[in-house]
């Protein structure tokens, strides 16, 4: 691209969770190429992050639940000229209202282009629609993608682009190892996992996100003789606590109050992930994408899960005996004693990667913004302001 793009993102705010990583990681890419990231959210602990990789923050609560959020409407409509945006790009549905509304509302000759990001398997209705009105539409995965052709079949085919989310492999390399010292403190916390075949569930403790399911196959290792430990890794939302003492009680029943340990949120979970012998997903609903499954076969750990969602277009592409029928439980323990056995060989390299996710990302920018400005000269010097 010969002339700089100014683009801005939107989103609710900047506290940690998939959608914000990704906003940071093209921000900061847009920045190393040369191009103005700006972002609309409200702040939160990725603030600075942000602002240290070279995007502009703009602070304003864009995602805040009221209709009042849509006096913004205006606002981001004056800021969108003044800075002359390219490209605009909305990642969140209540964002991606007063976007849409502000976008709509300007010259249809010389506004951004528009891009929307389909980040799962939002209620369909009118409220989601405004994701799919992008002039070009990002799914995360080919599952999102059949999500929105299924729900929504006004939309051309053509204007949606499956970008699969990526995990950066220079942090998680394959072959990666936990240093000597944080592996004496993770057994000097856990004794419990020396020796053992240890089998982790990485997942907010919450029904669907399969640990029921879990207690399952890891008593169906147990009663195959097997040297188990089970990890459940995740962090309780207050209002799930209720469901978190159900599975307490569910471990306590099943007589696993030794075998499997909740170890709650953890802020390095690479470490947990290279310290796992396998890494399971079992949730119930598929999933959009579900980025620890292909973080831990970056990291050459092998990884089951049940077949639908993202997680199976993963396992299909880098371990397909990893798939499980949807809800098999003895299934996945069968599979698991087979592993423990004899492991299977992980691929060290996959289709899934952050630079993957980053060139197609900014290929669609910077394809849209061509069109924008098919002239040789590009876009006005103004722009740059």
């Amino acid at each position: 691209m010969e002339h700089p793009l100014t683009v801005m993102q939107l989103l609710p705010a900047l506290h940690s969770g998939g959608v914000e990583r990704g906003t940071l990681d093209v921000g900061a890419e847009l920045v190393r190429r040369g191009h103005r990231s700006i972002v609309v959210a409200a702040g939160g602990g990725m603030e600075r992050e942000l602002v240290n990789a070279g995007s502009e923050h703009i602070s304003w609560p864009i995602g805040h639940k009221s209709l009042l959020t849509l006096r913004w409407v205006r606002p981001l409509r004056r800021l969108l000229v003044e800075k002359h945006v390219d490209i605009l790009h909305l990642r969140s549905r209540l964002p991606a209202w007063v976007g849409y509304l502000a976008w709509r509302g300007l010259d249809p000759q010389s506004r951004p282009r528009l891009v929307t990001t389909v980040h799962g398997f939002y209620t369909v209705g009118r409220y989601s629609a405004v994701m799919t009105r992008g002039e070009r539409v990002i799914a995360v995965s080919e599952s999102v993608r059949d999500y929105i052709f299924a729900n929504y079949p006004a939309v051309p085919h053509e204007r949606v682009t499956v970008i699969h989310r990526g995990v950066d492999t220079d942090r998680y390399r394959f072959g990666y190892r936990p240093s000597r010292d944080w592996m004496g403190a993770w057994y000097g916390r856990y004794p419990q996992l020396r020796d053992r075949f240890v089998v982790t569930l990485p997942a907010r403790v919450t029904r669907w996100k399969g640990q029921l399911h879990f207690i399952e196959v890891i008593a169906g290792l147990k009663r195959r003789g097997l040297p188990v430990h089970g990890l459940i890794v995740g962090g309780t939302h207050p209002r799930k606590h209720a469901f978190l003492h159900e599975v307490e009680r569910a471990i306590a029943a099943a007589d696993l109050g030794d075998t499997i340990t909740l170890v709650g949120h953890r802020s390095d979970l690479r470490e947990v992930l290279a310290a796992s012998d396998v890494v399971l997903s079992l949730s119930t609903d598929p999933e959009a994408f579900g980025r620890t499954t292909i973080e831990a076969l970056s990291l050459g750990i092998p990884a089951a899960g049940y077949d639908h969602g993202g997680v199976a277009e993963q396992l299909r592409a880098v371990l397909p005996q990893g798939l499980v029928p949807v809800g098999d439980r003895q299934a996945m323990a069968e599979l698991l004693a087979g592993w423990y056995q004899s492991p299977p060989a992980v691929p060290s390299s996959h289709p899934f990667s952050l630079r993957a996710m980053l060139d197609a990302t900014l290929g669609l920018y910077e394809d849209l913004a061509a069109s924008r400005y098919p002239a040789a000269s590009g876009p006005p010097e103004a722009r740059q302001g």
